[in-house]
């Protein structure tokens, strides 16, 4: 039981981690690796807003989560959208804009355990014998809400059917009157507060750190590629394997080895099948 209990709990962790990125990659196409710095900096702008001007710790949060959409927002509108369509060059100016953040962050002396954020609800409880922190059954029920809030979103909304309409063929989607570029900053923005949301609710399980913003780059593009580049879905139903051979591993080996899971679930899936689980893209046999 317990293995099932926690590996929910990372499953749905790594889902949150990952729904930004593959929502960016889905609608845009463009790799935002700075993914794992927009996670951190909405880490830090909630903490500075709660301990630095003493606000609540609500109105710290959704100001946060706004701050990092407008950051995103920015970041494609000034620096990706110069380089859209030249995959090499995404890659590169994305994770140059994350470095700089990151490095600037440990430049200005942002590490060890100083900076923390509080757990929603203090206290634990018993599921089927196992001991589960309120926060973190929280964290199960919040992310669940945010993957049915996307698919109705994307399903009942005019916003959200025009990013769909851009997902599957951007050139019909501007035949009919849809701005590419303005759905592309919209969905920058929105995958940049799905990257905060995730922050938001996981680091009060740990610390602050630069560290942290790399790691879930790391984990958010395992889940993306298993799961298919480009499919949200699909980046669920990868966090759930991913998450669940990750509890696995520390059962039965250690938890210094749950990255090494991460990191091999990225090599067997390119080897395998490099459209990964719902992805569109073409497999080396159609290539060739």
């Amino acid at each position: 039981m317990d293995i099932l209990i926690y590996g929910t709990i990372n499953s749905v962790s790594l889902a949150l981690m990952a729904l930004g990125f593959a929502l960016v990659y889905g609608i845009s196409r463009v790799p935002n690796f700075a993914h794992g710095a927009l996670y951190v900096v909405c880490g830090f702008i909630t903490w500075s807003f709660l301990h630095g001007l003493g606000l609540n710790y609500l109105v710290s949060i959704l100001l946060a989560a706004f701050i990092t959409g407008v950051i995103g927002a920015l970041i494609y509108q000034f620096v990706l959208i110069r380089v859209r369509g030249m995959a090499i060059s995404e890659i590169i100016a994305s994770y140059a804009m994350g470095l700089a953040i990151l490095e600037g962050f440990r430049w200005y002396g942002f590490k060890g355990t100083t900076y923390t954020l509080p757990v929603f609800v203090e206290g634990s409880m018993f599921i089927a014998d196992i001991p589960v922190d309120f926060h973190r059954v929280l964290v199960v029920g919040i992310g669940a809400a945010v993957v049915s809030f996307l698919w109705l979103f994307t399903h009942h909304t005019r916003i959200g059917l025009a990013l769909r309409g851009m997902a599957q063929d951007e050139r019909a989607a501007l035949m009919l009157g849809i701005d590419s570029d303005f759905m592309a900053v919209v969905a920058m923005a929105f995958g940049s507060v799905l990257a905060g949301l995730s922050a938001i609710l996981l680091l009060p399980l740990g610390n602050i750190v630069v560290e942290a913003g790399y790691n879930v780059l790391i984990l958010a593009i395992a889940v993306c590629i298993v799961g298919g580049l480009g499919s949200w879905m699909g980046a669920v139903l990868a966090a759930f394997i991913i998450g669940f051979a990750q509890i696995l591993t520390v059962v039965y080996w250690g938890a210094h080895y749950q990255m090494v899971v991460a990191l091999l679930a990225i090599i067997f899936t390119l080897i395998l099948r490099p459209s990964g689980l719902f992805g569109q893209q073409k497999e080396l046999e159609e290539r060739v």
